[in-house]
């Protein structure tokens, strides 16, 4: 039986400028408001999260009864479809992973008028999602550990919070079991989506979960890494078990090595695992030497890059990497870990992609999807701490999903990069496709 590594008692958090506390019950619950609008202030050194439009509250539903999922199955000209989970009671207070991230996002699509508000058909946000059964997410961890968990919510609930990590800093409130089903559900329900849309359209829409959460960091076993369930590692086996998609292809970009993607899947033949992270970066695994085992055994790619790698180097990655490996694998369906945490401004790391990098990996991935398994591709929000480069990039990441021009020249900053240490890259890559014979 799974049990916390390490409990600690802190006071309960408190929320200022009228932040609404998610009350998670057994009727689950979604945001529903597609003008809702977010503030971030500051005030007295501190940050606070204030609500302009207050949210609706609805009871998620099955997926088979949802009436925004059968519209999407019915037939749409959306080119992004979305389901946001923010997770606003799972949060602790100066915690790089806390609930300002997702709504951050969402202001910046409404402020860049990238939300269905503003472009109508073409971008789709799937509402009344139903939440991860306790069954899809044993696809992935044990039963242990899940019952563990939601036992530990008791406590939670009591202390005000608990670490349940004891090898890194993740916490739990005493929402964070349901809020994680809610977020794992957000990725399950946008890949009946995706599917269905693919069987209707040689262009179907590019999924994108804005959910928190986090996943790749967590272990079948228990959680890690601010990372409760795994998120794509649960939308994969779902994919494979529901929709009889048999090869999933993950890709993952979050400066932080995915490891617990990596175990889930390291003897499996079926489901490709490509990570791209920084060398010697938290926690520490995905060597490049990690190439899967037993059946398994070529289904891993690691590429460890080093520090100050960045878009030449990422670029670089894409088309002499990831392209062959997936056009070798030819996947049925391509998920993406995206951590937006390799960014030049983000605190945890010293990568230094640009939030050009991500509308180019955006942008060429959906195309390889396109060219590789009908389009079907879906996108999962992992890291990503600096609240402006996190918004911004994935907003940019939006536009390459659109079609539309980047606009990452009104953020970057070219004086703020460095030369990259392209050598090193050199040999890494040359390692790599010398292991896996690319």
């Amino acid at each position: 039986m799974w049990q916390p590594m390490e409990l600690r008692t802190v006071h309960r958090l408190s929320f200022a400028g009228g932040n609404v506390l998610f009350s998670m019950q057994l009727c689950l619950h979604k945001w529903k408001n597609q003008s809702r609008s977010y503030s971030i202030t500051r005030f007295g050194g501190k940050n606070f999260f204030s609500e302009r439009t207050r949210p609706s509250i609805y009871c998620s539903i099955a997926a088979e009864n949802d009436p925004y999922v059968s519209s999407t199955v019915q037939g749409t000209d959306a080119k992004v479809i979305y389901s946001v989970s923010p997770a606003m009671g799972h949060n602790q207070e100066s915690h790089p992973e806390s609930n300002f991230r997702v709504p951050a996002i969402i202001n910046a699509l409404e402020k860049m008028e990238l939300s269905p508000m503003y472009r109508g058909s073409e971008i789709f946000e799937l509402q009344n999602f139903r939440p991860a059964s306790v069954n899809d997410i044993a696809n992935v961890h044990s039963r242990a550990y899940v019952s563990g968990l939601e036992k530990a919510m008791d406590q939670a609930s009591q202390q005000g919070m608990i670490f349940i990590d004891g090898s890194g800093p993740t916490y739990a409130t005493a929402t964070t079991f349901h809020e994680s089903l809610l977020a794992a559900g957000a990725g399950i329900s946008l890949v009946d989506s995706v599917v269905e849309a693919s069987k209707k359209s040689q262009n179907p829409p590019i999924g994108f979960a804005l959910i928190r959460p986090p996943g790749h960091h967590a272990i079948p076993k228990g959680p890690m890494g601010f990372c409760v369930f795994g998120n794509v590692a649960i939308a994969a086996r779902y994919a494979q078990k529901v929709h009889g998609l048999k090869r999933i292809f993950i890709i993952d970009f979050d400066v932080h090595h995915g490891n617990g993607t990596n175990d889930a899947f390291y003897d499996d033949a079926d489901i490709f695992f490509l990570s791209t992270h920084q060398d010697g970066s938290y926690p520490g695994t995905g060597k490049i030497d990690e190439v899967g085992h037993g059946k398994g055994e070529g289904t891993t790619l690691n590429l460890p890059l080093p520090g100050g790698s960045g878009d030449i180097a990422m670029r670089t990655v894409f088309d002499e990497i990831i392209v062959p490996c997936a056009q070798k694998f030819k996947p049925d369906l391509i998920l993406v870990s995206a951590g937006y945490d390799g960014h030049v401004l983000d605190p945890l790391a010293n990568l230094q992609f640009t939030t050009g990098t991500y509308y180019m990996l955006s942008s060429n991935i959906k195309q390889l999807a396109k060219n590789l398994c009908g389009g079907r591709c879906l996108f999962f929000l992992e890291g990503g701490y600096n609240l402006d480069s996190l918004s911004y990039s994935v907003a940019d990441s939006f536009r390459a999903l659109l079609g539309d021009p980047s606009m990452a020249s009104t953020f970057d900053d070219p004086a703020v990069l460095y030369e990259e240490p392209s050598t090193k890259v050199k040999q890494a890559i040359q390692k790599v496709k010398s292991i896996h014979s690319l």
